[in-house]
């Protein structure tokens, strides 16, 4: 058995959640703990402002805004290993606990600030602020970190790369599909090929609008969103986006869908919807584009699996249920691994595959050139 820390903060910035999960020989994980912790504001506002060009001083204020997620990473760690009473370098704490002492590596996924995989050349680019030197000194653990730009440069889009792990996991059942809901939405077709792409935006644009009209982080359980009413000329200049009609492979992120990309629309608009109209046409957004790209991929009725923390949007699960009758739509938590957990395992999985030199992409989604070992190690 291995012991691996998987530690994720997505496109939503709203914290970091970390998962120590022990892997079997084979690969299969069993989560031992998960935990969270909160994005601070001045770390999450400059981590937003480093999403998009301007500003002085960028080079400074991405290597102190990565220190700082480091260290809130560095917290989530240590909270991880005294809540399940793991040593960090082995010992009779993990003996004790049940488990193989000692964590063999920290799956550092870090903070994606830029995406643009192929827009400029063949290669693109992608930025993921982290320092995993600097989390290998606080924690005293091997950190493997840089997960998307090997397949970067093998073509490929360097995301979404959960699929190879949704099919490792919740794979083997017939019409299943996995959606992630995080900032952005991205959905894995499971079965043979594997598929899997971004749909569109999902938390970034609701939390956004959220907290600019309301003051609250987010629209807990979509009741503000379910309490107004979708907008269609808004709802069809969003949809008119050309990434929406867009074949994968294909990803995003805050480089596209970001407020100002809701602003120009909401600024071709005749007559201004109300901010809570805004909200259900958002919700009503991310519920259509996944409808849409699970219909053009998977067109018999299936199974749908949700995960991230959209997955506790209640009004969103919902819509997505009513919008194709006979979808079955569900939590992760179903399947053996609670919403919460799954990206961050999914880092885990990833740092367990580089510690066994096998690959972490799939070439089908990603349309790298084939696989690639994903990631680069920091020893502790």
């Amino acid at each position: 058995m291995t012991l691996c820390i998987g530690l994720m903060s997505g496109t939503s910035m709203d914290g970091v959640d970390g998962v120590l999960a022990e892997f079997s020989a084979d690969g299969a994980p069993r989560v031992l703990r998960d935990t969270h912790a909160p994005m601070p504001p001045a770390l999450a506002a400059a981590l937003l402002a480093l999403n998009k060009p301007g500003g002085s001083d960028e080079l400074q204020r991405g290597a102190l805004a990565a220190n700082a997620l480091v260290r809130v990473q560095a917290q989530v760690v240590a909270a991880l290993l005294q809540g399940a009473g793991v040593a960090a370098t082995g010992g009779a704490a993990g003996v004790a606990a049940g488990v193989a002492a000692g964590v063999a590596a920290i799956g550092s996924h870090g903070q994606t600030v830029r995406h643009r995989p192929g827009e400029f050349d063949a290669t693109g680019f992608t930025i993921q602020l982290n320092n995993p030197a600097l989390l290998a000194e606080l924690t005293g653990i091997d950190v493997v970190a840089d997960f998307r730009s090997r397949d970067v440069a093998a073509g490929g889009q360097g995301a979404p790369l959960v699929p190879a792990f949704h099919q490792a996991v919740f794979g083997g059942v017939e019409q299943r599909a996995v959606l992630n809901l995080g900032g952005i939405a991205n959905l894995t077709l499971l079965g043979e090929p594997l598929r899997g792409f971004d749909c569109g935006p999902a938390s970034a644009l609701m939390d956004h609008w959220c907290r600019l009209h309301t003051g609250r982080p987010f629209d807990e359980d979509g009741r503000w969103a379910a309490s107004g009413r979708v907008d269609a000329a808004l709802l069809a200049r969003l949809l008119a986006d050309p990434f929406f009609a867009k074949a994968p492979p294909k990803s995003t992120g805050r480089d596209l869908f970001n407020p100002d990309w809701l602003a120009a629309a909401l600024a071709s608009t005749s007559t201004a919807p109300s901010p809570v109209d805004v909200q259900a046409t958002l919700l009503e957004l991310t519920a259509r584009s996944v409808v849409d790209a699970l219909r053009a991929g998977a067109p018999q009725t299936c199974e749908l699996l949700a995960c991230g923390g959209g997955a506790f949007n209640g009004a969103l699960m919902d819509r997505l249920a009513a919008l194709w009758p006979g979808l079955r739509v569900a939590s992760t938590a179903e399947a053996g691994l609670p919403p919460q957990q799954v990206e961050a395992t999914a880092f885990a999985w990833l740092a367990w595959r580089f510690l066994q030199r096998l690959p972490g992409n799939h070439p089908d989604v990603t349309g790298a050139g084939g696989p690639r070992i994903l990631g680069a190690l920091y020893p502790a």
